[in-house]
């Protein structure tokens, strides 16, 4: 089922994955004329399943995002697909926001309240066969995949501070854990205190492509041609906001603190520094599992859907108060 845009919403969502879908569900529900504008790139789009998310684990990721789609449209919401490339805020004489999506196909959607779901992009290290590999033998979170490798000769490739930490979650699901330093500095000091009294081998030296046969990960090539057997392997990834489209709003990604990435900050309530414009999700929580941003959209949408209802009212009561002529 497609559906054609109109030229105004009560809200419009950028993003359709988990935070923007659960979003467009609580405001269609609040019969708030709302849009999601999906690119159709969701991040966990290589992975089999999702897991951790009770009642739905193990589904196909892109099974669960058709079904969030089909919910939304059951209430009057509008899902289409497209690349939003700008966003531009303007105020009435009133002073109410008014904004207008510009998607790459020239295609204009003006609303009175913006949602950002554009989650975030994964940048891996510079390793050869690393990206081809990603969500099957190569991972990130013990939480999203590790149940799949327990057991296995794992390996964790050191491409931040959170290295150590990494090697000591997946140590929880197999006793074959190694570290492999990369281009870090070895573990010193409590660190190697902590991944020799958990049995975690630390392997000194750079890491310069993966052995794999038959489609099977097999091993950890190394700059001088050793090769550490290992049928998985996690790294960290800088995990970078999708919020190129808000720079015409004044709004840039901030450093995380952790060193993981970047993110747009956002207040208790979900709300961004530009006033009409929430975010939810990934792009504000870079290391949120599916569960937690289904619920920061819901919430966000909450949010913004009392926040209209109060400029409804404003409104309202300004034209019950204008003398009848």
């Amino acid at each position: 089922m497609t559906f054609e845009l109109q030229g105004d919403y009560d809200v419009v969502i950028v993003g359709g994955g988990a935070a923007g879908l659960n979003g467009a569900l609580m405001l269609a529900r609040s019969r708030r004329s709302v849009v999601v504008i999906d690119a159709g790139a969701p991040r966990n789009a290589p992975a089999e399943g999702v897991h951790g998310l009770l009642g739905r684990e193990g589904m196909p990721p892109a099974e669960l995002l058709e079904r969030g789609r089909a919910e939304v449209r059951q209430y009057g919401g509008h899902v289409v697909t497209g690349e939003v490339v700008a966003a531009t805020r303007d105020e009435n004489a009133d002073g109410i926001p008014e904004f207008t999506v510009a998607l790459a196909d020239g295609r204009p959607v003006r609303a009175r309240r913006l949602l950002v779901a554009t989650g975030v992009v994964d940048e891996l290290p510079e390793i050869p066969g690393l990206r081809e590999r990603w969500g099957r033998d190569v991972l990130h979170c013990p939480y999203c995949h590790g149940w799949e490798v327990r057991d296995r000769a794992i390996g964790v490739i050191a491409a931040s501070p959170m290295a150590v930490h990494q090697a000591l979650l997946f140590r929880q699901l197999s006793d074959d854990v190694v570290l492999f330093t990369h281009t870090t500095e070895p573990p010193t000091g409590e660190q190697a205190e902590q991944l020799a009294a958990r049995g975690i081998r630390v392997v000194p030296g750079e890491v310069t492509g993966l052995e794999v046969e038959n489609d099977r990960l097999t091993g950890v090539r190394l700059a001088d041609g050793t090769v550490v057997r290992r049928e998985a392997v996690a790294t960290q990834t800088r995990m970078v906001a999708r919020a190129g489209l808000l720079a015409a709003l004044g709004l840039y990604p901030s450093e995380h603190a952790s060193g993981m990435g970047e993110y747009i900050p956002v207040d208790a309530m979900g709300r961004t520094e530009v006033p009409g414009v929430w975010a939810a999700g990934n792009v504000t929580d870079i290391a949120a599992q599916v569960g937690n941003v289904a619920a920061a959209g819901a919430f966000a949408a909450a949010q913004i859907n009392a926040d209209l209802v109060a400029e409804d009212t404003r409104i309202a009561v300004a034209a019950q108060r204008v003398p009848a002529i």
